[in-house]
């Protein structure tokens, strides 16, 4: 008689809860060549609240959660796997969150622009602002989150489907806030333009140009690194397009491209709210930057040296 495939003998799985240890789920007759994906399909049949993108599925209570296209016989498990779940909480997904976000000040910022009742007192309702910087920083701030918003629907590829609910609430704040500060001030009936006029706001909106084609440049550039579908990733590199040169220098471009948009916005209407939001993005961008450099330095063994995560040759 021929001896069963080891590779084929059919597994089994227990699916303990990580933070008590208490048995959830037991699973027999696994493929051996099954996906935690495909686990966590026959962990949803038993237990409906927890969906798939709630899972966390890990080999030690505190480890690091297991990727869903790991196959079981390549872990390091017997016959019998035991595998630790926690709660992600509820998910929402990528698309539906940059919805959310980016809408909201387009809308937000647009109430101010037509002074819509009860914003600057009954006299001001629905007039219009004298200086033609407000005219003009309403149509670069609507330009921008139009962009953001036809990208997240084209352009960009997520390589996690989700994210949790909570931090629609969180980053919610942060865009809609901002922009009913920043709205309030540059569509204000007492609003003062910059300083040195015309000429500030020429060099301020072609700051603004610049970076908003440059950002956009490199969302295309990082679409076209990731065929559709799949999660494999490759070094960045500089394209025939001038605005991906700063690859050379800065591992996200696309971040010194969005921070500069926004000292160009903050230059052009001279409000200190919008210097604030440039700062504060500028720090998030930063930390985002570091990792995302950190994980390509882990990843690649020949990436190149010259470049900085965020601001050439300093940061």
């Amino acid at each position: 008689s021929k001896h069963p495939d080891p590779f084929h003998t059919l597994r089994e799985v227990e699916i303990l809860d990580a933070k008590i240890r208490e048995k959830l789920c037991f699973l027999d007759k696994v493929e051996p060549h099954a996906t935690i994906a495909e686990i966590k399909n026959l962990f949803t049949k038993t237990h409906p609240q927890w969906y798939p993108a709630r899972q966390s599925l890990r080999l030690d209570p505190k480890g690091k959660s297991l990727k869903d296209e790991d196959v079981l016989q390549k872990l390091p498990v017997g016959t019998t796997a035991t595998l630790y779940f926690r709660d992600l909480g509820a998910q929402i997904s990528w698309v539906t969150v940059f919805l959310t976000e980016y809408a909201g000040p387009l809308f937000i910022y647009l109430l101010f622009y037509f002074r819509v009742p009860f914003i600057y007192g009954h006299k001001y309702d629905f007039t219009s602002s004298r200086h033609t910087v407000v005219h003009l920083a309403c149509i670069c701030h609507s330009f921008h989150y139009v962009k953001r918003l036809l990208e997240t629907l084209f352009v960009h590829r997520f390589s996690h489907g989700t994210m949790p609910l909570r931090n629609i609430f969180k980053n919610c704040t942060y865009y809609w806030g901002f922009a009913a500060w920043m709205a309030y001030y540059i569509n204000h009936p007492l609003y003062t333009p910059p300083t040195y006029g015309a000429q500030q706001v020429k060099l301020a909106l072609a700051i603004f140009v610049i970076c908003q084609l440059g950002n956009f440049s490199i969302h295309m550039a990082l679409r076209d690194l990731r065929p559709a579908g799949s999660k494999t990733r490759k070094i960045p590199y500089p394209t025939k397009n001038p605005f991906t040169w700063l690859f050379l220098l800065v591992s996200c471009p696309n971040y010194t491209y969005e921070v500069g948009s926004w000292i160009g916005f903050a230059i052009m209407t001279q409000c200190l709210p919008v210097a604030l939001f440039s700062l504060v993005g500028f720090t998030q961008m930063t930390i985002w930057a570091k990792g995302k450099h950190r994980s390509y330095l882990k990843e690649f063994r020949d990436y190149p040296p010259l470049r900085m995560p965020i601001i050439p040759f300093l940061l």
